[in-house]
């Protein structure tokens, strides 16, 4: 096959299909148009890459298949991206939580009956608590250092410390997950200190100064490492348990549906920041503060549970759907 007069027969096939990629918005007829040269294009990638890889026009007809293909992710026109970020939040992101439900609220019955355990061990064994210390210094901790932690930094330092820290234990629950065995250790080793903590206030009758100030932002900022756990144990299982796909599919697609939840899990934890650094401090009634934690954390199982509900009953998974989009573009026009 000569190269040159291929090039010059379909030369107009590919501008024309530059073209409709530049395009803000296609017509019916355009997109019909469009979803042709785009699989005919596909077709001329595979004749050359078997006949005659040419050095300059594979990367070309690559470069312009992919072009083509992300074009046709955007459903025949290109949203702005502030309405793309309303999808997200409004069908992509709760539909994804939804559909994994099973995962993060298995985490979090688990984890809360653990922390209980750990809690009740703690608490039969106080000479654990004081290991690594003496008793004033524990007495210190639940008479000021624990209350002081809330407030001892300027507001906004200290949302962005809140912040950065639930991030980084989020993603990193998510990425280890992968391999299974981290996401137990690292659930361990936050929820242990949490049962130490709330049983030290225990020996020293301080219980109801722990949940004052835990109840507020923990009861989110908790929910949130748990799905993030969840997460990243169905991207271990994807490739434990594959179903009908290959493995390397299984874990790319539930790895794509993982990363739009951790930025998801972005807008959560900074509800949640905003609530450690605003109202746990705040100096409200107690009753103010709690209430105002359960309100949120009440709304957020409504998100997931009505909104991501619906969203998953119309087809949304939180995954770019790949072929099965540009498939379906002439029966959408």
């Amino acid at each position: 096959m000569d190269v040159d007069a291929f090039t010059a027969a379909h030369r107009d096939t590919w501008a024309r299909l530059e073209e409709l990629c530049a395009r803000q918005r296609l017509s019916p007829a355009e997109t019909d148009e469009f979803l042709d040269l785009y699989q005919r294009t596909t077709t001329h990638l595979s004749l050359v890459r078997s006949s005659i890889p040419d050095p300059y026009l594979v990367p070309y007809l690559s470069w312009l298949v992919a072009r083509a293909r992300g074009r046709a992710h955007t459903r025949g026109h290109r949203r702005p991206v502030p309405m793309a970020v309303v999808d997200f939040l409004l069908a992509g992101f709760p539909a994804a939580l939804y559909r994994m439900r099973w995962w993060w609220l298995s985490v979090l019955v688990v984890s809360v009956l653990y922390t209980a355990g750990a809690w009740w061990w703690f608490s039969a064994h106080p000479e654990a608590l004081f290991a690594a210390g003496d008793s004033e210094a524990a007495r210190r901790y639940v008479d000021h250092d624990f209350v002081d932690y809330y407030s001892h930094y300027h507001p906004v330092s200290f949302f962005l410390q809140v912040f950065t820290n639930n991030a980084w234990i989020s993603a990193r629950l998510i990425v280890l997950g992968v391999l299974g065995l981290p996401v137990f250790v690292l659930l361990h080793v936050n929820l242990a200190g949490l049962a130490a903590a709330g049983a030290l206030h225990a020996v020293y009758g301080r219980v109801d100064q722990f949940f004052a100030y835990i109840t507020p932002h923990g009861l989110l900022e908790l929910t949130g490492v748990f799905v993030a756990a969840g997460v990243g144990l169905r991207l271990f299982w994807s490739w434990i348990e594959p179903g009908p796909r290959t493995r390397m599919a299984a874990l790319a697609e539930e790895g794509r549906i993982a990363v739009g939840v951790a930025l998801g899990l972005v807008a959560l934890f900074l509800v949640a920041a905003s609530i450690e650094a605003g109202v746990t401090p705040s100096g409200w009634p107690t009753g103010v503060r709690i209430g105002i934690g359960v309100v949120v954390e009440a709304l957020f199982f409504a998100y997931v549970f009505v909104l991501g509900r619906r969203a998953a009953r119309a087809g949304a998974t939180g995954d770019v759907e790949g072929d099965a989009v540009v498939a379906e573009l002439p029966t959408r026009a």
